[in-house]
């Protein structure tokens, strides 16, 4: 069950604070500004929606679960690291909603896999969209002010409907696994192992029986590291190798089948069924390949332990293939939006004409320009952007300009598209340079989702922190909060002094923030 926070909100005034060691906390820390970005009712009224019984043990607030998620991606640490900086820092416990501060762990590390399957990919796509939303809000009320400073317009004016509006930049990336690199050989051998493990697990448990059954697991591993140790092997060792690997799990697979009929197969753990579905699916893929003459099967196993994960045809330097879920990006204002999440290899040429109509219907007019891959630029979206009067960057199709001015027209305008596009190349770097983005280390598909989510939410909230930096209201409200909190501690009695350091950052007039 989920018990909602009270009605004065999910925290505390900052003042009331308790700090058992003296002294208060101050509103100029990034924790505290962080708090204040982040829509905690609409947050948790989608998180109650996730515990559907009305009875049990309370939950975790959501302040303590997407807090923590918030945490552990911004400082890129791990569940274990997350727990103990949330114990000894205060600024951490009143970000996760603490009404004082407590020197004892706030939750075990093995509950932070919970809080990413209470936090779902699709309801943190919804909250990502209520942090973007909340952030373009405050830019246009920012500017509608500025407007009616300098010139207010009549109210009986005729309103124009809107036209096309805005940059729209798409991408598509794949985020790696932490997985061993695939190798059929040697994923049949880890199955071999594993299966041994469940046939040694059942006849412990079975009646006594004349004989072990036999499992030929020494002639099995000799095979293999005499393949492996091979380094001159050529295609038929390969298939040799794979043959016989394929052959003694199989083997054992049967076996483990006779003794299910007498025994069934509940003295399995979780973990060992899971493994025995998985390997079943190995072994009948590869007797598939090995009868086809091929390497490749729909749907093909990478791990034992992951099987969700596939091989995602790239193409980079580095290596064809990747191993992980591909994602498409789209950047509007800096802002970043997960559009499509799939653990299955796809072609993001399909994924335009959405995006643009959801741009459309979050916006009320379609985008002036989208800046994109020339992957995007099949005929169809190219015949769509055209009907509805988008500009899709790359080159045109056709023959070239033989005007030279019109062909220098058109150079042009494709390298300031090209320029325009750097950014969500930059996000996807920040993601992966910056966060967590390189290498996803959960074990599971949903809380592998939900990391990638979470990421993508740390990296808007970075985004609008930057930009209230460099706004010169923002670095006055910073002076007066300086001001205020050393009035208090004169009120309080506590020495001090008021050091002019802090204003040689502020900009002068007409000048950004540094």
């Amino acid at each position: 069950m989920y018990r909602k926070q009270h009605q004065r909100g999910p925290q505390i005034p900052l003042e009331e604070f308790y700090m058992a060691f003296g002294g208060r906390l101050s509103k100029a820390n990034r924790w505290v500004q962080l708090a204040d970005m982040i829509p905690w009712e609409e947050v948790e009224e989608r998180y109650a929606e996730q515990f559907k019984s009305p009875v049990g043990n309370p939950a975790y607030s959501v302040r303590v679960a997407f807090g923590a998620l918030i945490i552990k991606e911004k400082l890129k640490i791990t569940d274990e690291e997350t727990v103990e900086q949330i114990r000894e820092n205060p600024y951490l416990q009143y970000f996760i909603g603490y009404k004082e501060y407590s020197d004892k762990p706030p939750f075990n590390s093995s509950t932070m896999v919970y809080f990413r399957l209470r936090l779902p990919s699709e309801v943190l796509k919804e909250i990502n969209a209520l942090i973007i939303e909340r952030a373009q809000r405050e830019i246009r009320e920012a500017d509608k002010k500025g407007e009616e400073g300098s010139d207010k317009k009549s109210a009986d004016e005729p309103k124009e409907p809107p036209a096309n509006s805005g940059n729209l930049l798409m991408d598509a990336t794949c985020i790696p696994e932490d997985i061993r690199y695939p190798h059929d050989v040697t994923l049949l051998d880890e199955a071999r192992q594993k299966t041994e493990m469940i046939i040694d697990t059942m006849y412990e448990k079975a009646a006594p029986r004349a004989a072990k059954p036999r499992t030929y697991r020494k002639s099995a591993r000799k095979a293999f590291l005499r393949f492996i140790k091979n380094k001159k092997r050529n295609t038929r060792d390969f298939r040799k190798a794979l043959k016989q690997q394929t052959q003694y799990v199989a083997r054992n697979l049967r076996t483990i089948e006779e003794l299910a009929k007498e025994t069934g197969l509940g003295m399995l753990s979780r973990k060992q069924y899971h493994d025995l579905l998985v390997i079943s699916e190995v072994v009948r893929q590869q007797k598939e390949m090995l009868a086809c003459n091929t390497r490749s099967t729909p749907g093909k196993l990478m791990s034992i332990w992951k099987p969700h994960v596939r091989a995602i045809a790239r193409g980079k330097a580095k290596a064809m293939y990747e191993y992980g879920p591909k994602i498409s990006l789209s950047l509007v204002d800096g802002f970043a939006r997960v559009d499509r999440l799939s653990w299955d290899n796809y072609n993001e040429v399909d994924d335009l004409k959405r995006v643009v109509e959801e741009y459309k219907a979050r916006y009320g007019f379609y985008p002036e320009v989208v800046c994109a891959d020339k992957i995007y630029r099949s005929r169809d979206n190219l015949g769509y952007c055209k009907d509805h009067g988008i500009r899709l960057s790359g080159p045109k199709l056709g023959r070239p300009h033989l005007d030279p001015k019109a062909k220098r027209a058109t150079t042009r305008l494709e390298q300031k598209d090209e320029r325009m596009r750097i950014p969500i190349e930059g996000k996807i770097g920040e993601g992966k340079r910056c966060y967590t983005l390189d290498r996803l280390y959960t074990k599971l598909k949903e809380t592998s989702e939900t990391s990638i989510m979470i990421s993508f939410i740390v990296m808007n909230l970075a985004k609008i922190t930057r930009d209230r930096a460099r706004s010169p209201f923002f670095v006055l409200y910073q002076a007066a909060i300086y001001l205020y909190q050393k009035c208090l501690d004169v009120l309080a009695g506590t020495p001090t002094s008021l050091s002019l350091g802090f204003f040689h950052g502020l900009p002068l007039a007409g000048q950004k923030a540094a």
